[in-house]
C-alpha cells in the first residue's frame, strides 16, 4: 500500500510588518530628516550673521564720508600733483572729494611729525550752490575753531598770475603768521586755494606758497580742454623756485613790504 505524506500541523504564517506601523515608521524619519535639516539651516543663518556683523565695522570705515553733500571720492584718480621736493621729510596726503551736483575738490595736506603745515585744494565747482565764500572757506581751514576773520596780506606772483596772500586777524604776529592764498579763474571754472605755515618769516613763507603754485602740475584735464590750455600757458611762466627764498622774493615774488589793506574779508 503507498502511504500518504501527511500535512504538517504547524500553520505556515508570511513574517511581515503591518502596513500601519510602516507607515508610522516612515513618517518619523522623514520628520527627523526635516529637522535636522532645519536646524542646519539656522545654523547656517547664525554663522553668516555673525560674520557680517564682525565685518559691519570695516564696511563702516570704508563708506564715504559725506560733508554738506562732498563725499570722498576713493576711486577717481589724481588729476594733479606737486613736487615734493618742495616739501622735504613731509607727509602728503592727496585727496579728491565730490558733490552732487558735479563739484570736485582735489586737495593736497602737508603735515610734519603729526602737524599740519600746509593744504593746497584746487575746487571745479558745479551746479551745486557754494554756501560759504571762498574766504570764510580758507579761514576754516585755517583756523579749525573758526573764531578768527581774514585780512588780506598783499599778493604775490606766480605763473597763474598774481595771487592774493591772506592772513589770520588776530592771530600770530606778523614774523610768524601762517599766509593763506587765493586764486580764481574764470574760464575754465577753477578756485586755487590753500595755506602754508612753510618759513621761518614772512618773506620765507611768501617764497614757499610761490614755489608750491609754481610747482602744481597737472596731469589729466578730463573732458576740459581749457583747463588743459590754463596749465600750458601758466607753464611758459614758470620761474625756477630752486633757490633760497630771500632770492625769489628778490626774483618773481612781490616784496613783503606790499600795502596791508586792513579790514575782515
Amino acid at each position: 500500500m503507498h502511504s500518504f505524506p501527511a500535512n504538517s500541523a504547524t500553520p505556515n504564517y508570511t513574517t511581515r510588518i503591518h502596513p500601519v506601523l510602516s507607515s508610522f515608521v516612515d513618517e518619523v524619519c522623514g520628520t527627523v530628516a526635516r529637522l535636522c535639516a532645519y536646524v542646519m539651516m539656522l545654523a547656517l543663518m547664525a554663522l553668516g550673521g555673525i560674520a557680517l556683523w564682525q565685518q559691519l565695522p570695516e564696511a563702516t570705515a570704508m563708506a564715504p564720508q559725506v560733508r554738506d553733500g562732498w563725499a570722498v571720492a576713493t576711486r577717481s584718480a589724481p588729476a594733479f600733483a606737486v613736487s615734493q621736493f618742495i616739501f622735504p621729510g613731509k607727509t602728503e596726503v592727496y585727496q579728491i572729494s565730490r558733490h552732487p551736483e558735479g563739484g570736485r575738490k582735489d586737495a593736497f595736506h602737508w603735515s610734519a611729525d603729526g602737524k599740519p603745515v600746509a593744504e593746497l585744494e584746487l575746487y571745479r565747482p558745479g551746479d551745486e550752490h557754494q554756501a560759504v565764500p571762498a574766504a570764510a572757506d580758507i579761514a576754516a581751514r585755517m583756523d579749525p575753531d573758526g573764531a578768527l576773520a581774514l585780512e588780506a596780506a598783499g599778493a604775490i606772483d606766480s605763473k597763474f598770475g598774481p595771487v592774493t596772500l591772506l592772513r589770520l586777524v588776530g592771530g600770530a604776529d606778523d614774523a610768524h603768521a601762517c599766509l593763506g592764498f587765493l586764486k580764481r579763474f574764470d574760464d575754465p571754472s577753477l578756485r586755487i586755494s590753500g595755506w602754508s605755515c612753510q618759513g621761518e618769516n614772512l618773506p620765507a613763507r611768501r617764497a614757499a606758497i610761490g614755489c608750491m603754485l609754481n610747482r602744481l602740475m597737472l596731469l589729466t584735464a578730463g573732458n576740459e580742454p581749457r583747463l588743459a590750455e590754463l596749465f600750458a600757458h601758466a607753464e611758459l611762466r614758470r620761474s625756477d623756485c630752486t633757490a633760497s627764498a630771500p632770492a625769489l622774493s628778490a626774483d618773481w615774488l612781490t616784496g613783503s613790504d606790499n600795502p596791508r589793506l586792513r579790514g575782515a574779508l
